[in-house]
This record gives structure tokens, sequence and C-alpha cells, in this order.
């Protein structure tokens, strides 16, 4: 073997792939001291459903590890196994990371030097594509009954460390392994508990300055490649944190849209410094129109409660401040010909009863000096502000958008109605909604998008 320390070959199966959520179900480990070779395997309780996805890939079912015992049982001998050794998986991350969080819940601690060898396999056969443990089992020859069983699978991982020293030879794979190893420290300015415990899932993560203050806002597929991006070197992110970075934070979610709600919802809590601005609104309003005992209907901003659900008022466009939606009701008046007198975009004070200011530029038909009755102002002002008419909410009521996690079975729900979000909880669990209740241009562009064509792994239910 290309080591000449001792070395722990571990593979666990779990109840999914989730670090922190998900539990052991068998491990195997093989411990290697030069010549010397130790097994070690046993199924174990983890406490929790095994989902049938899972049942069906490992053969493991509840019954079967329903008298296994628990790894509380179990963990004092597999501490003096790993103890001091070099922890080797295929994707070193995922069983490193379930072990420290089993261990931890014990308050015990587990500090090994890692390596993957999906990574190793990689560096060694850089002209092969695949790298899982199917396609390397398939590229050196090498066949177990009990595939995605724990010990059989560390025995696959042994069997490829000789095959690469037979192939490649001993020093070359000895200096492929101590290059990753290099590799696998925290980067500048995160500590080592932060770089551990990020996850490889979905979600938001949060990125605070030396003082604590949210700096930036990110959304990922997987939290850790989001995060890690920003600490190396060339990646072209326009994020140059530099020395700035402190503390981060992040959200696990189920799925790409349950991302984006979240996203959007910490970018209008959190307000981070580094994040555009044009994509925090403030104040959002919009447009309604309103009868004025003079005649005239006067579109009105209307902001705060008297935004939230209502299937009956027809919004004419969503602004981020009631300052952009004055402007879009200037620009709509100059373009149109409407008074901006009338409207409310020109404030008239000591100049009563004189023209306003587009009818000296031949922008007003006159309404504000009685040259155009208020009955055809109304009309063209209400023409006018049908190209900013909001879309029709295309359902008959309230909605639930809900989400699941095929492999650990969660599901969430999002409840909106008329383009607001209510918030969200635990799908069939009842009970209140988490989060702010928010109508806002982005969750609408956000719903429409989802409208048009929805999310894997979600579905509509209509709410009573």
């Amino acid at each position: 073997m290309p080591f000449p320390r001792p070395f722990a070959i571990v593979d666990l199966e779990t109840t999914g792939g989730h670090l922190s959520r998900d539990r052991i179900t068998e491990i195997g480990i093989i411990l290697v001291d030069g010549e010397q070779v130790e097994r070690f395997s046993s199924l174990v309780n983890p406490g929790q459903p095994i989902p049938a996805f899972i049942q069906n890939m490992t053969g493991i079912s509840d019954a079967m590890v329903a008298q296994a015992p628990d790894f509380a049982d179990l963990a004092q001998a597999v501490h003096q196994r790993l103890s001091g050794r070099l922890l080797i998986a295929h994707n070193v991350r995922f069983d490193y990371g379930v072990l420290k969080n089993e261990f931890k819940r014990l308050g015990m601690r587990l500090q090994n030097e890692t390596l993957c060898t999906v990574k190793l396999s990689r560096k060694l056969y850089p002209g092969h594509y695949k790298h899982n443990l199917d396609a390397v089992m398939a590229r050196h020859g090498i066949t177990l009954p009990e595939r995605h069983r724990a010990l059989a699978d560390a025995e696959a991982v042994f069997r490829f460390l000789q095959a690469a020293s037979t192939e490649q030879g001993r020093d070359c794979v000895l200096a492929a392994a101590e290059a990753l190893m290099a590799q696998s420290a925290p980067p500048a300015g995160m500590d080592a508990d932060t770089f551990d415990a990020l996850p490889d899932v979905p979600g938001v993560y949060c990125i605070h300055d030396r003082h604590g203050l949210p700096l930036y806002v990110g959304q990922d597929g997987n939290i850790r490649r989001g995060v890690l991006a920003h600490y190396t070197p060339g990646n072209g992110k326009v994020l140059q944190l530099g020395e700035e970075a402190g503390r981060i934070e992040w959200t696990e979610t189920l799925g790409e849209f349950g991302t984006a709600l979240e996203y959007l919802l910490q970018l209008k809590t959190r307000r981070p410094r580094l994040n555009p601005k044009g994509r925090m609104a403030s104040e959002v309003c919009t447009l309604s129109l309103q009868a004025a005992e003079d005649g005239f209907v006067r579109a009105e901003i209307v902001s705060g409660a008297a935004l939230l659900p209502d299937g009956q008022m027809r919004r004419y466009g969503l602004f981020r401040s009631a300052r952009e939606a004055r402007k879009a009701l200037k620009d709509l008046a100059e373009s149109q010909g409407l008074c901006q007198w009338v409207l409310g975009v020109e404030r008239v004070t000591s100049r009563k009863g004189q023209p306003c200011d587009g009818r000296g530029k031949g922008r007003c038909q006159g309404a504000c000096i009685g040259l155009e009755a208020a009955s055809a102002h109304n009309a063209r002002l209400v023409k006018a502000l049908e190209r900013l008419t909001q879309r029709d909410w295309p359902h008959a009521g309230a909605i639930a958008i809900v989400e699941r996690d095929e492999v650990s079975g969660k599901a969430l729900e999002h409840h909106f109605d008329h383009w607001c979000y209510l918030g969200s909880r635990e799908a069939g669990r009842g009970g209140p909604l988490s989060g702010p209740v928010l109508l806002d241009p982005d969750v609408v562009k956000l719903l429409t998008a989802y409208f048009r064509s929805p999310a894997a792994g979600t579905h509509v239910v209509a709410l009573a």
C-alpha cells in the first residue's frame, strides 16, 4: 500500500445524503497498518425511519436495524479504531462529516486528516470521465457481491488503492495523495469548524463583516460550493471579500424554488452591503385609481397593509418605492399627454388655475385649465394605465407550492395569495406560517416564472 502510516478506509450507509439530518444505518471500516489488515462492520439503529428510496438502494430495511446497536453503543470502539489514523473514503466529506456529527451529538470529538478517493481517482486517471465507485470498480475489474453495503464498499476502495499502486507505482499514488491533502485545509479567513460544517445541500448563505453586519447574501444548489467560491482566487465572482469577511450563516432549503424564495426574503430582511441595492425594495407600492370630488380620477400611491392579499384592488404596476411610482406616473403623463397637475405629479400652490408645465410644452390637453373634460381625461388615464396592470392571479384563491426532497421525504409548503407571499411551514403539519407577509416585485417575477415552468419536485395545492 502507498501510505507509510496507519490508515482507515471508512464507508457508511445512511438514511439519506444530509450531513447533519441523516443518520448511520451501517458502518464498515478497514484498518491498515503496513501488512496488517483488520475489518470491522456493524448495522446501526439510526433512530429514524429509512426512506423507501434508500432501502431499495442499500437493501437495508427498518426491520434489519430494529435490533441493531445505536451509534452511542459503538462510539467508543469506533473512535478507538479511527483515532490517529489517516481517514480515507470515497467522497470523504460525506462519510467524515456524518461521523463527526454523530460523535458531536455524544459530546465527543473526531479529528482526522482525510483523503478522498474520488479526487484521487481524478488525479491519477484524468483521461476517464466518471469516478464514482461503480465506475472505479468497472475500470479496475473489482467485483463484490454486496455493492451498497458498508464493508463491501470500503473493500472496493481498498482494492482500488492496491490496483492504482500496482498500475502507477506506490510513489506516484503517495505524491498525488499528499498533494490532495495539502489542498484540504480551510482557506484564509475561514475557521476550521465553519469549513467542516459547510453543507453540500441547496440553500442561502450570508457572509457577515468583521463587525457582524450582513456583507453579502448568496444562493447556490450547494452551499459549500457557493461559499468557498468567494475564497478562491481568480474565481471570476464580482464579490471581493478582501479582509472584511467574518462569520458565515446559512439556511438549508429543499430545492430550486425554495432556494430562490429564501434568497429574496433574506435580501429584503438583511439588506447586505455588497448586494445590488436595486433588488432590495424597502417601500413596495402600487398605483390605484381613486375618484376625487372634482370628477377627476387620480392614480394614488398605495403601500403597506393596503397592498396585502386583495382580489378586488386593481393594481397598476408594482414599484420598489414611492419615488419609483411617481416617476412611472410622470413618464406616463408625458408620453400620453395627461395633465401632471391633475395626476399630482406637479405640485401646484399659488398657481392654482394656471396651466401645468406640461401644457406649456404641448404635453397636456388642458385638463388643468378646463379645456379637457374630466370624463375624457379619466378615460385616457385608464387606458394609459392598462399597460401597467398587474397580471391576474391565475388561481381562485390562496395556494401552497409544496416542495419535497425525494431522499429524505421532507416537504415544505410555501403559501401565496394574489402574488403575495404569506409564509412557509412543514407540509401536512398545519399550524402557523413562518416568514414575513410580503408583496414584492421580485417575488412576483419568481411566481410568474414558476407558473410558466414549475420547478422539479414541486406541485401546487389550492387552499380552502
